[in-house]
Formats: structure tokens, sequence, C-alpha cells
């Protein structure tokens, strides 16, 4: 510790520390601050206050424990990634603003120059999560974001959409079976941007429950889906993967996938953090 000033007998430190406290570690800066006694005066308690800490263990998210799935390359990404790259910006192209321009760097991730491209499935596989997920559209673009591979939240160019059915942004897709359709879940609003924006899900999902035998006992549920701060779903459940899964199974865990075959795309800013059993 460092003592930085001396005032009136008050003293501030200020420290780098890791130290438990409860059974949580405790990382990061902090500032203490210690009275001293005065003649006459009792003993002040001295206080603490932690100006910057990370706090893994206790009952908020921590930084810790977030995934983050885009940084300077694709090595959060299985190994096919077809035309998916990392680039420094990515925004509408104003001259054809059904397309995307990109300039070099890290940080975003975009489905090519083409527009379409494989789906990209994560490393991490994941089972009760919460999620954050940047992404960018160009004008009547589409893409998705499948939990465990197999339920999606829409992605499309919904911007003015009046009302939203489960085929728009922020929609829960619906099922696909014998060619029929089924379930789908449209959001409580349109909470979309214009094309070329940047917009956001937050997501909480619960993946669904087996007993001993592998037999399922409970759906898999969207207990919060968030977009662009507005909330568009509460404790809804999937009864089974949707139209265009990677898998037509249900498992605990499994990868995020991203959709490239349907239209140019960019992501950011993608981290899962995975729930603890006080959260469900």
């Amino acid at each position: 510790m460092e003592c930085r000033t001396n005032i009136g007998r008050k003293c501030y430190l200020r420290a780098l520390w890791a130290a438990p406290l409860g059974g949580a570690k405790l990382s990061g800066c902090a500032r203490v601050s210690m009275a001293f006694a005065r003649p006459g005066v009792a003993a002040a308690v001295p206080l603490l206050v932690f100006s910057c800490a990370v706090v893994a263990g206790l009952g908020v998210a921590a930084e810790a424990e977030k995934h983050m799935l885009v940084g300077s390359d694709l090595s959060a990404w299985q190994a096919n990634a077809g035309q998916w790259q990392i680039v420094g910006s990515a925004q509408m192209n104003p001259d054809t603003p059904k397309s995307l321009t990109v300039t070099p760097g890290e940080g975003i991730l975009y489905n090519g120059p083409q527009g379409r491209t494989v789906n990209l499935h994560s490393k991490l596989e994941h089972g009760d999560v919460e999620a954050h997920i940047e992404f960018m559209v160009p004008k009547g673009s589409n893409s998705g974001v499948y939990f465990q591979g197999r339920y999606e939240i829409q992605i499309l160019d919904s911007w003015g959409v009046e009302k939203p059915g489960f085929g728009d942004c922020g929609g829960i897709y619906q099922r696909w079976q014998d060619g029929k359709g089924f379930e789908g879940y449209a959001p409580r609003v349109n909470a979309s941007l214009p094309p070329g924006q940047w917009q956001s899900f937050d997501v909480v999902f619960l993946a669904p429950r087996f007993d001993s035998s592998g037999k399922k006992i409970a759906n898999a549920k969207f207990v919060k889906v968030v977009h662009n701060g507005k909330l568009i779903h509460e404790n809804v459940e999937v009864t089974g993967p949707t139209r265009a899964a990677s898998f037509n199974d249900e498992k605990p865990l499994g990868p995020l996938m991203l959709q490239g075959d349907h239209g140019p795309v960019a992501y950011r800013n993608i981290w899962l953090r995975p729930l603890r059993p006080t959260e469900k």
C-alpha cells in the first residue's frame, strides 16, 4: 500500500489487491480510508471503499465469468468458419444499401463479402446462460442467433413493421415438421432500429431438463429477451428445435450458432455467462 496524502489525520491509501471475502474472491483496485482517533475521541472504525472491484461468487454478474466470443480472431469458433472474418468496422454501404462495407481491424465479426456463407458455431457449449449479442444488418437482410444451436431468436431488417410476427426481428422462430410450421412467438413490440444501425439482444435462457434416463422433463425456456432495451419475451417455453436448427435432438449443452446463409450481417460484443444455481 502507498500513502498518497495525509490531511487532518486522515490517510488515503490506494492498493492493488486480491483477497478472499466470505468465500468470494475480490480482485481489482480499492481506495481505503482510515480515520485515526484524536485525544478524547473514540477510535473510528476503518472504512474500506471499493472503487473498482471485480466480484466473483456473489449475486451479481462477474466479468471473470463472461466468455467473450468476438475479439481479434476466430479462435472462439469451430473450425468450419467459411467466409466469416474479423474486421475493424462494418457499415451499410450507402451506394448499395443491401450490402455491408468493412475495414481491416478487430472486434467485429461478419459473414464475408458475399453475405452468404456457413453457419458459425461456438466452441463453448452452454446450458443455462445469460447472453449479450450486438448485431447489424443492412437493408432487407436476415440472420439469427440459435441458442444451443437449436432455438432461434430471429434477426431481420424489421424497421417500420407495425405488427411484428415470429419471423420479424426478435421473434422466437417457429418449429417445422412434416412440411408445416407451428409454434413461433412474435415479439411483444417491434424494437427494431433502422438498417445499418447496431442493435442488441440481452437474453436469459434455460436449457431443457432431463432425468437420469435421458428423458426430457422440462422444455427449454427463454426467461427474458430484451431487444434494444425493450422486453419482448418473458418465460416462453420452446418444445423443441426451431426451423433450420443445426440439431434435431435436444441436449443439456450446445453451442451458440450464428446464421450466416441468409444475408449480410455483422456481430460484435457477444458474451455468454453461465447462470449460477441461485439465478435459475
